[in-house]
């Protein structure tokens, strides 16, 4: 990126950020003195997910940067709107935030009621990774060598695989039933209260497979605990060159992604959301939380505010129409 593109980039970031804060000046947030007590942030899944996995990161470097606790609060079921009313709930006094995913843009389609409203009851402040999804698979269940001899089995046996996800509703199931439409394939589906349970279960053999996050599979890929197949999208992923991507497979139309985001309860102040967002780009931008992201093949797309909004109204639009294409219906 070039130095005329950085600073039109930040010249972006604060015309936007000046207008999520009322236009209180800009050198009036640098001298809040938020936060002064520790903020508490609602992960709506069990520790050990793809949520966890930059929940965690980016809670150590806001604290450190901050000097304030970042304090992770596992709120695991339903899907991750479980933890979603939790947050929606919660006082909007600026020290309370939100850490939601793809899954939250599902979650409309497929719960015939929810006690939140994701549009109505949470701001978005910032999203902070992109993690394209990854098939993988237990190699002592499933011993295919590649993707093509994996297809073949399951084409040849149906209903014979299962595979494992974050809980009905999430984008791991929901990437399993495109998976299926795609392939004309039959797989069982196995919802579990979370990404990591269900992930454990996949490692120890319990399930067969998982359509998970690049981000909470990436270690045990390297460590040969699953076997990566596929990767979802139009070009292989930089941390995994060796993982065919869906596109060369014959699957040009399977572009699944995992992200994860940060909202705030409606009616935070202003001058919180603002300084949130800054506080929490500062932190996925220091290098220990850069190294993280490439680690777990992800990016930091930096949308904020109205951008973030106009992208979650897109990916509700996408997962509605994908609910009614494959009937998923929850388990």
């Amino acid at each position: 990126m070039t130095d005329s593109n950085l600073v039109s980039q930040r010249r972006d970031f604060l015309k936007t950020l000046a207008a999520v804060s009322g236009a209180i000046p800009l050198w009036a947030q640098a001298q809040s003195a938020w936060p002064t007590k520790p903020v508490t942030m609602v992960v709506p899944f069990p520790a050990g997910g793809g949520t966890d996995a930059f929940a965690r990161p980016l809670s150590a470097q806001f604290s450190k940067l901050t000097g304030k606790q970042l304090i992770i609060d596992n709120r695991g079921g339903a899907g991750g709107t479980l933890g979603a009313g939790v947050a929606a709930k919660s006082s909007p006094d600026g020290y309370n935030l939100f850490m939601g995913a793809v899954h939250h843009t599902i979650a409309p389609s497929m719960y015939p009621k929810l006690d939140y409203d994701l549009e109505r009851d949470l701001v978005p402040l910032i999203l902070v990774a992109n993690v394209p999804q990854v098939l993988v698979v237990n190699p002592k269940k499933v011993q295919a060598t590649d993707f093509k001899a994996f297809l073949d089995f399951v084409k040849k046996n149906p209903a014979r695989l299962n595979y494992g996800s974050a809980g009905g509703g999430t984008s791991h199931h929901l990437a399993g039933e495109l998976f299926k439409l795609q392939t004309k394939t039959f797989i069982t589906h196995i919802p579990y209260r979370g990404a990591g349970p269900a992930l454990q279960d996949l490692i120890a053999g319990n399930v067969d497979m998982m359509f998970d996050g690049l981000g909470s599979s990436a270690t045990h890929i390297k460590s040969g605990r699953v076997k990566a197949m596929m990767v979802s999208g139009a070009k292989r992923n930089p941390a995994f060159p060796d993982v065919p991507c869906s596109t060369e497979l014959g699957l040009p139309d399977y572009t699944v992604s995992t992200w994860y985001g940060v909202w705030a309860p409606k009616g935070t102040p202003a001058d919180a959301q603002a300084r949130a967002i800054e506080e929490i780009r500062r932190a996925c931008l220091t290098d220990e939380a850069k190294a993280v992201w490439a680690n777990q093949g992800a990016d930091f797309p930096n949308l904020i505010t109205s951008q973030f909004d106009t992208f979650i109204k897109k990916e509700l639009a996408k997962w509605s129409q994908v609910v009614k294409a494959s009937g998923a219906k929850l388990d």
